[in-house]
């Protein structure tokens, strides 16, 4: 995220009015909320966790042990636990 100067984009009566509120400080003004991304969309990481966490299943359904699994995917064993059950529950 960068920073832009409120003098190149908003009117003087406008800073003028936020001046009233916040006199030089940093604030952040929110998306409008149909403007919003998703946690992930702008980057492909959340499919590759989708990805990871079906591989941990099909581990699991072969057979391999929680505490292996949590070993090979440097996760706890309860984190395992939960990716399985969200994994069976979906299935």
């Amino acid at each position: 995220m960068s920073y832009r100067s409120a003098e190149e984009i908003l009117p003087l009566e406008i800073i003028e009015l936020i001046q009233q509120y916040v006199d030089g400080e940093n604030i952040y003004i929110p998306r409008k909320s149909e403007n919003r991304k998703t946690w992930g969309e702008g980057t492909q990481f959340k499919a590759e966790l989708t990805a990871r966490n079906r591989e941990i299943y099909q581990g699991y359904l072969e057979g391999m042990k929680m505490a292996e699994l949590a070993d090979k995917y440097f996760l706890s064993e309860k984190s395992i636990q939960r990716i399985v059950y969200q994994a069976r529950k979906s299935a």
